[in-house]
């Protein structure tokens, strides 16, 4: 037996000397002295299969089935437990130790716990902030789409008013345009009279065939009435290009406002879009597309500028119709004027022939077959004047077609130049065989006058002074055209 505070020196079972470390085998793996022992970190992983079991004390066991997991006792002269608890004395840990073991775990879990509590504060604060953020977001989203809805709603309303006052000026222009055709339709009748008064006075015979006044009037009456006419050709013209005009703006307004409620009913479907809402889904990489035509301020002035362009447009159909009404007023007054002259023109050389046949004594015997040759070629250029009417009406309804031509086709090309010289040939030969035809009236007046008994010019005066009266002022007792003084 040793003696207490003496080195060990024998051993027990008489076997070979042991270590002077006596702590089991797991434990002297991790053991280390309380001066350089670290603390534990909170993010260090145990090496076991359970996470929330430390490394330090457990590891796990490897059992062979082929050996006992206790061995025989048998033989082996086991110590006193005094002797063996003196012996290991000075092989266990110190009080010190174990006290400086428990501060560190103390310390190392005060630790862990406020970095794990830092952790929960911070996670629980920052998921409040990307809330509220959130939030804020989605409700400044949420107001903007409210005032652009608001934006478009008042852009359609101004489209739809303005597409209402564009139709409606549209159906007015249309309706002047329509009274205007009928006026134009109407002034047929008076040219109709006209040339039937023409016709008629054609048949006055040998010295009464002559370019009277009555037959100045009735000329001048009808170049008036053809004056009109083409007047009111080319203001039915200009009106259809302005009704043409007004559509044009009125689709461009529709296609703006059909746009716009295409727009309005997205952007109020996305207004209404809630976070319980159905039909939601991730589009990734859709905030990278942009396909955006324009800007606010471009968008605002596009709309803007088809309002302007319709408003210019409305002013230019209010101003054709004030030339409509202007136009029928003008050329009814201008026809009506013209219609009594060639009365007070008839009725003063119908009372001019009474006169004269009254006086007048004389035959025409020795003439008669000269007057049917001098008839006969005044046919004759009648009839070549007649036949000037087609070519002079294929030039016209060319150069008529060809102003129909869009923008910058209408051209003043080496066409046009040849149809506007092509009527002015027509027309010079038109006049030239009319001069002829002039000519020839007073060359058989001549002759008729020359050769003609007083007998025979008395019944010239009878059969003058029956076509004045019967023929023509017959068919003048009434204007057969109501003039138009008010109109809309």
């Amino acid at each position: 037996m040793d003696y207490m505070g003496y080195t060990k020196t024998a051993t027990y079972m008489g076997g070979p000397r042991q270590s002077s470390n006596i702590l089991p085998s797991i434990m002297q793996s991790s053991y280390k002295p309380f001066d350089t022992y670290p603390a534990p970190s909170p993010l260090r992983r145990s090496l076991t299969t359970a996470p929330w079991r430390p490394s330090t004390y457990y590891q796990s066991g490897q059992t062979s089935p082929a050996h006992a997991l206790s061995r025989s006792l048998q033989g082996v002269n086991v110590p006193p437990v005094f002797a063996a608890s003196r012996n290991a004395l000075y092989t266990r840990y110190t009080p010190n130790d174990w006290s400086s073991s428990n501060q560190t775990n103390y310390m190392s879990s005060d630790k862990v716990r406020s970095g794990a509590e830092r952790v929960r504060f911070d996670t629980v604060r920052l998921c409040r902030e990307t809330d509220d953020k959130t939030k804020r977001t989605q409700t400044d989203v949420g107001k903007r789409l409210g005032e652009r809805i608001g934006d478009i709603t008042f852009w359609k309303t101004e489209l739809n008013h303005e597409i209402d006052n564009v139709i409606a000026e549209t159906n007015a222009l249309n309706e002047a345009k329509r009274v205007l055709e009928k006026a134009l339709a109407e002034t047929e009748n008076p040219l109709h009279v006209a040339q039937e008064c023409l016709y008629h006075r054609e048949k006055r015979q040998e010295i009464d065939l002559v370019h009277d006044n009555p037959e100045k009037e009735l000329i001048k009456e009808v170049e008036i009435i053809k004056r009109c006419q083409h007047k009111m050709r080319d203001v039915i013209n200009k009106a259809e290009v302005q009704i043409g005009l007004n559509r044009a703006a009125q689709h461009e307004l529709e296609k703006d406002s059909s746009d716009k409620f295409r727009a309005q009913t997205l952007d109020e479907t996305c207004h209404g879009m809630r976070n319980a809402s159905r039909g939601l889904a991730f589009h990734n990489g859709v905030h990278r597309i942009d396909n955006t035509l324009s800007v606010p301020e471009s968008w605002a002035k596009f709309t803007n500028d088809n309002i302007q362009r319709s408003q210019s447009e409305r002013a230019a159909s209010k101003h054709m119709r004030n030339e409509i009404e202007s136009t029928i007023n003008s050329s009814a007054n201008d026809m009506w004027t013209e219609w009594n002259a060639v009365n007070v023109a008839l009725n003063g050389r119908m009372n001019e022939s009474v006169d004269v046949r009254n006086k007048l004594q004389t035959h025409l015997s020795k003439v008669l077959q000269e007057i049917f040759d001098m008839d006969r070629n005044i046919e004759l250029l009648k009839k070549a004047i007649q036949d000037k009417t087609q070519p002079m009406q294929v030039a016209q309804s060319r150069l008529d077609t060809r102003i129909r031509r869009p923008n910058v086709e209408l051209c003043r090309d080496p066409v046009q130049h040849r149809l506007v010289s092509e009527v002015s040939e027509i027309s010079d030969t038109v006049d030239a065989l009319q001069a002829k035809l002039r000519h020839s009236e007073n060359t058989l007046q001549e002759l008729l006058r020359t050769k003609s008994a007083l007998e025979h010019d008395l019944s010239i005066k009878n059969n003058s002074v029956f076509i004045d009266r019967e023929k023509c002022l017959g068919m003048r007792k009434t204007f057969p055209m109501a003039p138009r003084n008010v109109l809309f």
